[in-house]
């Protein structure tokens, strides 16, 4: 019998555990054997989550070739293949099929680097297989196998548990729920909802202390995550803004050429004496000049060059577009613990006997000195062995514990609850002793009581040693311990002095103790219950990442709203928020005023908040929306498998790599190796900076393109010989966009790119500017390109030789005018004039080809062109040097103008 037949209605959680392993048709002893778990996976396959339907290699080429710019290349060489003229037909058709092997080879890098992360952090299950413990690939895992788990394990399937051990699991990638969840053999209400069913271990939830043993339910898409993996299809999935902005400009082009077209056949044919098939070629040649070519080709190369840079600095980009839409975000949205802190948890300040003390140092390293407020010197060992008080306080620390720390390779690390790690490591640090302490009795955390107890013996004494919430243990407490004795105290003004500690950013944990007498050999909680001493309290923090702060404090220069997001107390969230630099100032909101807000409301509301705090997953998505609908670009970060609805409908969804889980990773465009925050305001940076290079190369090519239209144009409505031919043309194109445009990609960052304002997300890339220099720049590469043939043919040259001097102009002209499209608005020879280290080859294979092209007998054959001699050189590069000096005046005034 499998779980699949005997299970009742799915409800495992209110099973007997007996009933459960009976349906299940195992032994919880001796695990299935071999054989029967081999049957079992190839029955219900292997425990992983079913991935999304993914195109295949035909497919992906394919997908290469849908584009506008695309669909009017192949209909010229169409057009070129029907009229005869097949060089023109293989050099366009090379330029597409180029264009396709660079996406479809940079697409499938990409993926490559997620499988490789996927790989990183597979997972392994201890189970007990033939009667033996075994350690299996979590995929292997099928519905009856005996799982073993201790703290730190992360729960590879659904289990029911069979034995529990004073086991805590950390269900927040699930249910959101920040706080461990204490874990039973004992079934639950049939009704409970999955947060409640304590007897259940879910898949990709972390057990943070003790030890559990539980038998497979549920494997791969039938389990809890796996469900709500299912449900992620239903999110909109929004397109990028530079697909919606290069989709339209290409439909716009197409429109232009065509109109184009259609109007100098008219003049042609109707007002010169152009024959049809002299006038065909010419239309043909217009169009082809009109192309960039080149375009398709430098979007995707530079879309890839961004991808290495961003794998370079701990971020994985899945989808090429998404490293360009980073630059146009306008909000990022920050999970807190980990992202923007170090999530090393911190005991900083401690409370006792009426008087303050400063811890130093951080994480888990037992190093810091303790000293009392005020007071320059730290506390020796002796003189914290003399104060009883701060004494019991640090014991407590340590004994009311169930963490443990440990190095490895000169990294400390918890094993544990991180509030737990950050108490020990205190007690560590204050050189204190608990060796002679047995440990006689324990009430694990829970919850619902807010607070755990542990009974030791030391010789004659018996204590009762207590931590928990502050309001909780302040409920419990019947008086403060101090030096002078057992004392009243005012819970108002208690309660006052611990929002003071937490206002600085400190989690604060409330300690106790209570002596008893040797005839108590268990805890029970009644005992306790207004029965206890309060000692004291510890604020304890996660600091922020110190690159965090910095790189906070670079969005903001950028214009960059950032938003924290996350499940701490509202005065916390708020501290940690002034500390990073986030809401200075502003109020926190919180889960439970969301739930009060409507979503319309929310939209007004959602840009005078920074700082979220007890939030759940769900709420993340409600505030993606409400940002797009005041038109933000966001990026949304996520670890949990309730973040994924968010990330998906997030302009930008960044998963984390180390604590994420594999739903988040699939719905995510960029997957964080370090899960810091650091690397994604790197990834605006450079997003920004891409898209500065995509302008750079449309800058660049539209004008060129713009002045061999302009020389076909004027042939025609002159009624005179073409100055170029489609097939030099077609040269001059592949020529330059396989070198010079291919350098723009490279060019690095612009100083002071991050303290512009973000662009708007509608806005065009061709703006009025750009249409101006397109039209500037035409003018005078064209004109200066027409001249010279005209000068040439009325003074008796040889079409040929006119036609390659003509060429030759026009090739320099556009070599010249790239040194200027470097800088968008700056003087071309600045600082970073060297940095560009594909530019110098660039030009040096140009300067190759086009050699070739002037004086290779058989390129004179197939383009029709002549040698000519070191005159028509310098005439060239005099025409160059012109163009440069114009367009750098050119800067200077709309600088001028717009300073």
């Amino acid at each position: 019998m499998t779980s699949k037949e005997n299970k009742k209605a799915g409800n495992w959680h209110s099973l007997d555990k007996e009933e459960a392993v009976s349906a299940l048709d195992t032994d919880p002893k001796k695990g299935l054997t071999s054989e029967e778990a081999s049957k079992r996976l190839e029955k219900y396959g292997p425990n992983k989550l079913p991935e999304q339907k993914k195109r295949g290699p035909v497919m992906r080429l394919i997908m290469q070739f849908h584009d506008v710019l695309i669909y009017i290349l192949i209909v010229a060489a169409v057009m070129t293949a029907l009229m005869g003229h097949w060089i023109d037909t293989w050099v366009i058709l090379a330029v597409v099929l180029i264009n396709a092997v660079i996406g479809f080879v940079q697409e499938g890098k990409a993926e490559q680097a997620l499988e490789n992360l996927k790989k990183m952090l597979s997972l392994e299950a201890k189970v007990i297989r033939d009667g033996k413990e075994k350690t299996v690939e979590a995929e292997e895992l099928v519905p009856g196998d005996v799982v073993l788990l201790e703290s730190g394990d992360k729960i590879p399937a659904d289990l029911r548990f069979t034995e529990t051990n004073d086991f805590q699991v950390e269900e927040s990638a699930l249910t959101g729920e920040s706080e461990p969840v204490t874990k039973t053999a004992d079934p639950v209400s049939e009704d409970a909802v999955v947060a409640d069913q304590a007897s259940m271990g879910f898949n990709s939830t972390m057990a943070t202390y003790g030890r559990a043993a539980g038998v497979v339910v549920e494997t791969g898409g039938d389990t809890e995550i796996g469900k709500i993996n299912q449900m992620m299809s239903e999110v909109e999935e929004l397109t990028t803004p530079l697909l919606r902005q290069i989709k339209s400009f290409g439909k716009k082009l197409s429109v232009a050429i065509l109109l184009m077209v259609v109007v100098m056949f008219a003049v042609g044919y109707i007002f010169h004496d152009f024959e049809i098939m002299e006038l065909f070629l010419a239309l043909i040649g217009l169009a082809v000049a009109s192309i960039p070519e080149g375009l398709p080709a430098i979007v995707t190369i530079t879309l890839a060059l961004g991808v290495q840079t961003m794998a370079s600095r701990n971020a994985i980009i899945r989808k090429l577009p998404s490293v360009e839409t980073l630059g146009a975000v306008t909000v990022i949205c920050s999970d807190k613990t980990g992202t923007l802190t170090k999530n090393e948890m911190t005991a900083k300040t401690i409370y006792v006997d009426g008087g303050f003390y400063q811890v130093e140092g951080s994480g888990y390293k037992p190093e810091g000195a303790i000293k009392k407020e005020g007071e320059e010197d730290a506390l020796e060992e002796e003189e914290i062995k003399k104060n009883k008080l701060l004494g019991r306080l640090l014991q407590t620390s340590w004994l009311c514990n169930e963490a443990t720390t440990e190095e490895k390779d000169g990294e400390w690390t918890v094993n544990g609850d991180p509030t737990d790690g950050a108490l020990l490591t205190l007690a560590k640090k204050s050189g204190i002793s608990t060796e002679d302490f047995e440990h006689l009795d324990s009430i694990p955390f829970e919850s619902d009581h807010k607070y755990m107890a542990t009974l030791h013996q030391n010789g004659d004494e018996r204590m009762i040693f207590v931590k928990g919430a502050p309001e909780r243990i302040l409920e419990m407490s019947s008086a403060v311990w101090t030096s002078d004795g057992e004392t009243s105290f005012n819970q108002e003004e208690m309660q006052s002095l611990t929002d003071d500690i937490a206002a600085k950013g400190e989690r604060v944990i409330a300690l106790a103790a209570k002596k008893v007498d040797d005839s108590v050999t268990e805890i029970s909680r009644e005992e306790l219950e207004d029965n206890i001493l309060l000692l004291g309290f510890v604020g304890i923090i996660d600091p922020p990442r110190p690159e965090a702060v910095e790189a906070v404090k670079k969005c903001k220069e950028a214009g960059i709203r950032v938003k924290m997001i996350t499940g701490d107390h509202a005065i916390t969230a708020r501290a940690i928020g002034e500390q990073l630099g986030i809401c200075e100032g502003k109020e926190a909101i919180t889960g439970q005023d969301m739930e009060e807000t409507s979503d319309e409301e929310l939209v007004d509301m959602v840009t005078d908040y920074d700082v979220y705090a007890r939030t759940t997953p769900e709420h993340k998505l409600r505030i993606v929306k409400a940002l797009q609908k005041r038109d933000h670009v966001v990026a949304m970060t996520g670890d949990g498998v309730n973040d994924a609805p968010a990330l998906k409908r997030s302009s930008v969804g960044v998963a984390m790599g180390i604590k994420g889980t594999e739903v988040t990773r699939e719905a995510a465009e960029m997957v964080l190796a370090d899960d810091n925050f650091a690397s994604i305001a790197r990834a605006v940076e450079e997003g920004r900076a891409i898209y500065d290079n995509l302008k750079k190369a449309i800058l660049f090519l539209l004008p060129t393109n713009g002045a061999q239209a302009l020389l076909i144009i004027t042939a025609i409505l002159l009624g005179i010989t073409l100055p170029v031919t489609p097939v030099q043309i077609l040269w001059v194109n592949m020529v330059t966009a396989v070198t010079l445009a291919l350098a723009l990609p490279f060019e690095p960052a612009e100083a002071g790119i991050m303290k512009r304002k973000p662009r708007h997300p509608d806005a065009p890339i061709i703006d009025l500017y750009f249409v101006w220099r397109l039209l500037f720049v035409s003018v005078i590469v064209g004109g200066l390109t027409l001249g010279t043939f005209y000068y040439l043919y009325l003074n008796g040259a040889e079409n040929e030789l006119a036609r390659t001097a003509a060429i030759n102009v026009l090739v320099l002209g556009q070599l010249f005018y790239l040194l200027s499209c470097r800088s968008l608005h700056n003087f071309a020879f600045g600082s970073g004039f060297f940095n560009n280290k594909a530019l110098f080859p660039a030009i040096g294979v140009l300067a190759v080809l086009q050699l070739g092209f002037v004086y290779a007998p058989f390129m004179n054959t197939w383009f029709s062109t002549d040698s000519v001699n070191g005159i028509y050189w310098l005439w060239a590069l005099a025409a160059g040097v012109l163009t440069f000096i114009l367009v750098e005046l050119e800067k200077f005034v709309f600088r001028s103008k717009a300073g």
